[in-house]
């Protein structure tokens, strides 16, 4: 394994110094805007923000690389993202911080897409699938590192933005000092809407509510935990559990995807996650320990339902369009990430912090209807399905790690 590892170690290095910075970047910024007193409607806006940037990141990253190369638009990219934090803590104004969290979005896509298209060429047809699962680890683990640096940072003063900077502008060493060439050009993606709706339409249709209301979670969960008075500690893991619950529980929603209709699968995790919105909004736990344990069934939720849609839509695909079809649905799930923080923001500042699952319970209300109305109305599945691939947050997913999900797929 390790002679395996060592042509990529630069590049893993980079993304997980990368990732570690984003994390605290992420988590750091709605917590010392809610003490500035910014409303949520504007943390709201973060999200939206960051969303938009990452849209456009996916989109244009791959003319960028055409034009300067890999090791360039890397830096670049990293550089312009340790830029936007160090500004963020120089400039108290939240206009401004959604301006730059925008730049950060698209960074972070263009980066992850470079390192993504570096380790598919550095890495061999037979160890690719061992390689792919080490770097989504990786940048688990490095960004669930990052925000749980706020237990022992304050949020009040500048050194968790300088340690953000700090490692932006250390991922940039690695790739940098390598020696390797670059590797084959990126995957361009567009957007075909017509065609993602007859490929599938309830993965459409899905993909887009997950993505409003994984983003409404992601970009406002630490905004609702500081005001229901839990600790800054509490608060750094109430924001990363849910994602490493939802890494847990895509193995055996994988597994029983692949062994029944996937859009049964999809109706039963989107009912759990509606399970847990309504605990929200009703039960209202007042102790730390319950509010973490429904954020861990929420996030084992909601971040294993877009694998099972995106495997759900391959299944559709014809002959070689499983890349295209897996790309599209991801920008579709930036659309619904920009619409959801704007629209729980919003719901947050005008009628009170629990509006923020009152968003996310619509979202998966409409997911279980809408798949249910499908199930009634169209042919069953075909019965030659493809294989469920795990993927890490949706959010830190480009068009390029659908061209490496779909090289494993294949054997390529």
């Amino acid at each position: 394994m390790l002679r395996q590892l060592i042509p990529v170690s630069a590049l893993l290095t980079g993304s997980a110094c990368l990732l570690f910075a984003g994390g605290i970047n992420g988590l750091l910024l709605p917590i010392r805007g809610g003490a500035e007193g910014f409303t949520a409607f504007s943390l709201g806006l973060l999200g939206t923000g960051w969303a938009i940037g990452y849209v456009l990141g996916c989109l244009l990253t791959a003319g960028l690389v055409a034009r300067v190369g890999h090791i360039r638009a890397f830096s670049a990219l990293a550089s312009l993202a340790g830029i936007t934090i160090l500004t963020t803590a120089l400039i108290i104004d939240p206009w401004a911080w959604i301006i730059l969290r925008g730049i950060c979005g698209f960074c972070f896509a263009g980066a992850a897409m470079i390192v993504e298209s570096w380790l598919a060429d550095r890495s061999r047809p037979e160890t690719r699938g061992r390689v792919f699962g080490i770097y989504t680890m990786v940048n688990l683990i490095a960004s669930t590192a990052g925000q749980l640096m706020l237990t022992v940072g304050d949020p009040s003063g500048f050194a968790l933005f300088a340690a953000a900077g700090i490692f932006y502008a250390m991922s940039l060493v690695p790739t940098s000092i390598s020696t390797q060439s670059n590797p084959t050009p990126l995957v361009q993606v567009r957007l075909d809407l017509p065609g993602l709706w007859r490929t599938s339409p309830i993965a459409v249709f899905a993909v887009f509510f997950v993505g409003m209301s994984n983003a409404s979670f992601g970009a406002l969960a630490p905004v609702f935990a500081e005001r229901i008075g839990l600790t800054l500690g509490t608060i750094a893991v109430f924001a990363s559990i849910p994602v490493l619950a939802g890494a847990v529980a895509q193995l055996p929603v994988g597994v029983l995807s692949d062994r029944m209709d996937r859009r049964w699968v999809l109706i039963g995790v989107a009912i759990t996650a509606l399970l847990a919105d309504a605990a929200f909004l009703f039960w209202r736990p007042e102790s730390a320990t319950a509010n973490l344990w429904l954020a861990a069934a929420l996030g084992g939720s909601i971040f294993a339902m877009y694998p099972v849609i995106v495997a759900h839509a391959n299944d559709h695909a014809g002959e070689g369009a499983a890349i295209r079809v897996s790309g599209g649905l991801l920008l579709v799930f930036g659309l619904g990430s920009i619409v959801g923080p704007l629209a729980a923001g919003y719901g947050m500042t005008a009628f009170g912090n629990r509006s923020l699952f009152a968003v996310t319970s619509v979202s998966h209300m409409l997911i279980v209807a809408f798949a249910l109305l499908r199930i009634r109305t169209s042919s069953p599945p075909v019965a030659d399905k493809g294989s469920f691939v795990p993927t890490g947050s949706a959010r830190m997913t480009t068009p390029q790690t659908a061209t490496l999900s779909e090289e494993l797929q294949t054997g390529a």
